[in-house]
């Protein structure tokens, strides 16, 4: 991997991950498991806020003088430097015992998302980049392969990953999303995260979804796009400051941007 001045901080969010996801791995399938309501109707474990604390505590020691923004606990603290921690993205399958769930660690300095981990341990995987590293997958930095984003350029040969249905309609855009995957060769509901590292990986060529948070994207932006891709809102702005998301391979993006707009 070429030597960046975030090296430093990917390998603590590398460690911050081989931390999570011994937690996270003992209590997935664990027959005394506590599931909770939150006000907002989702569900949350004890896993995903015993990871959490795990993260915020290290990230004290570690880096004080940044600021964190968890989606259990909030934000704490003041400071360009932002990290975006979604202990577990995927509770839902985590607590019906679906491995595809992951830790979702992201950086963000300034206006910017300089460095991402998602780390998926059911699943044996784990995705990694900082701004200038170019995208990894492996069990290590020291056995790593490299992530490149697909080649397709048409819609009708590309393959389209999404979550759910539902949030399209939500947004009044369930037609033009409909018409968006009868354009494609392929759609398929990886879901979540893995859409995304998908895109990353160049298996898939689209993924978005109609209703999303931070924490739930900024980790995945680096991931995607030091591989070669873009990712932006719907409306097309980059990152993960929007409510929504498209990831791609670049070539797909602006088309499928103007499907989901007509």
């Amino acid at each position: 991997m070429p030597v960046t001045r975030y090296d430093d901080d990917l390998r603590l969010a590398l460690v911050l991950a081989d931390q999570v996801d011994a937690i996270t791995m003992k209590r997935f399938r664990a027959q005394d498991l506590a599931i909770e309501t939150k006000p907002d109707m989702t569900p949350v474990s004890d896993a995903d806020r015993s990871a959490e604390e795990v993260i915020r505590a290290q990230l004290a020691r570690s880096r004080s003088r940044d600021a964190v923004i968890g989606e259990e606990f909030g934000t704490t603290g003041h400071s360009s430097r932002r990290w975006i921690i979604d202990p577990i993205d995927g509770t839902k399958n985590f607590i019906r015992g679906v491995p595809v769930w992951a830790t979702l660690i992201g950086l963000i300095e300034g206006d910017e998302v300089v460095t991402g981990v998602v780390s998926a341990p059911a699943l044996g995987r784990r995705w990694w980049a900082a701004k200038g590293t170019g995208a990894w997958t492996g069990r290590s930095l020291s056995a790593a392969r490299r992530l490149q984003v697909s080649k397709v350029s048409t819609l009708s040969d590309a393959s389209l990953s999404y979550s759910s249905l539902s949030g399209w309609r939500e947004r009044g855009t369930f037609d033009q999303f409909i018409d968006l995957t009868e354009s494609v060769w392929r759609t398929r509901a990886y879901g979540d995260f893995w859409s995304y590292m998908m895109v990353a990986e160049g298996a898939v060529d689209l993924a978005c979804e109609p209703e999303l948070a931070l924490y739930d994207m900024a980790a995945l932006v680096p991931i995607v796009t030091e591989a070669g891709g873009k990712f932006t809102s719907l409306n097309g702005d980059y990152g993960p400051f929007g409510p929504d998301a498209l990831a791609s391979n670049g070539l797909l993006h602006e088309v499928s941007i103007a499907a989901l707009r007509k």
